[in-house]
């Protein structure tokens, strides 16, 4: 088995979804599984029990994840400690991040290339499905999260920044027309959930209730961005947002705007406790030491 298979097959084995594996690979859904069936005819034997509903792994499948997952581990860190040693680094960073202000954050990035030559910086965006899944089968090392983060395992760091929220609402939506809104305006509206993801967590976010008792509807699930924003602009739902998107991405189908009661959304840099090391201390540092992002606290 090639590793790009092993790839695909263990991704899938996590995500369980041929759509999600996809994405976070980067190639088609068709090239996941023909990449299946062709490990299962060379097997002999069904690896995913699947149907349109859902998709799982037999018993047999499960035996194979656990074999290749170490199997990959030992292939991707030789390769990467070669790849790394040829260019004269010691070792990577990789940061996932939920935000999407990459360039506003990039002192962070530029202090810890200058101040630490000898490792390597990886950013990547994170994926809302099971969000807190990347540190914990590591695939990352530190991640910008907004907070809080409450999970027992995992170690909240410094802050980098804190700001205002808004709602993102069609052009011709009837809050369009508002200049600003409440928590309790927005309840009448459906908002994007986020599955496999903690409630208090997504409560930091998209609050249940509003002030007044109403419960706010988070039954919307879309696995990335285009499709947030194509039901946003269809009027299915309506989507807050920290105000950097409104910078970031302004559209002519969308109106952005300021949720005037819901308090700045802080993010900050969170890890794997059991997986602390000197990398990501080194940046914990250099973030604290240079403080959150001014004007934006």
């Amino acid at each position: 088995m090639e590793l790009r298979d092993i790839e695909i097959f263990l991704t899938l084995a996590e995500e369980l979804h041929f759509g999600r594996a996809a994405e976070r690979l980067h190639v088609s859904v068709a090239r996941v599984s023909q990449a299946i069936k062709k490990q299962e005819r060379a097997i002999g034997a069904e690896l995913f029990a699947r149907n349109s509903h859902s998709v799982r792994l037999t018993r047999l499948g499960e035996q194979v994840r656990d074999d290749l997952h170490q199997v990959h581990q030992g292939l991707t860190q030789t390769l990467e400690r070669a790849r790394l040693a040829a260019r004269g680094k010691t070792g990577t960073l990789r940061v996932s991040l939920f935000p999407l202000n990459v360039q506003e954050l990039r002192r962070y990035w530029e202090a810890f290339r200058a101040r630490y030559p000898q490792w390597e910086l990886r950013l990547r965006m994170s994926s809302f499905h099971d969000p807190f899944a990347p540190l914990r089968n590591g695939e990352v090392d530190v991640l910008v999260a907004w907070l809080p983060v409450r999970e027992p395992d995992l170690t909240v760091g410094p802050l980098l920044f804190a700001e205002p929220r808004v709602l993102a609402v069609a052009g011709d939506h009837p809050l369009a027309r508002w200049s600003t809104v409440s928590v309790e305006a927005i309840s009448d509206f459906q908002h994007v959930g986020i599955q496999a993801a903690p409630d208090y967590w997504l409560d930091g976010y998209v609050p249940q209730s509003t002030p007044q008792g109403r419960s706010i509807d988070r039954t919307a699930h879309f696995g990335n961005l285009e499709d947030i924003y194509l039901n946003t602009v269809l009027g299915e739902t309506v989507s807050i947002f920290p105000v950097h998107m409104s910078r970031y991405f302004p559209r002519p189908d969308i109106a952005y705007l300021p949720i005037e009661d819901l308090e700045a959304l802080p993010y900050g840099l969170v890890w794997l406790s059991s997986a602390e090391n000197e990398m990501i201390r080194a940046f914990a540092r250099i973030v604290g030491e240079l403080g959150p992002l001014p004007g934006l606290v």
